[in-house]
């Protein structure tokens, strides 16, 4: 029947901010999870990640996702 078929292409997920703004490596945001404050993008093994000016702690984009909307948790600082 299909009804759950997954249709290629669609996917909402894009690597941008909470208000839709690009966001690439070397990057700084700040976070809206994890309580892990001002970050940057940083290029890991496993793709990319944000990373804790504060602590050091990395956390993968991937756990950043708003279901929603398709975007990252986090607001794009200017550079």
């Amino acid at each position: 029947m299909g009804l759950f078929k997954r249709s290629k292409g669609n996917s909402k997920i894009q690597f941008a901010d909470i208000e839709g703004q690009a966001m690439k490596a070397g990057d700084h945001v700040m976070s809206h999870r994890y309580d892990m404050g001002e970050c940057r993008i940083v290029e890991t093994d496993e793709g990319l990640a944000y990373e804790s000016l504060a602590t050091g702690q990395q956390v993968s984009y991937a756990k950043m996702i708003d279901a929603a909307t398709g975007f990252q948790k986090v607001k794009k600082l200017e550079s």
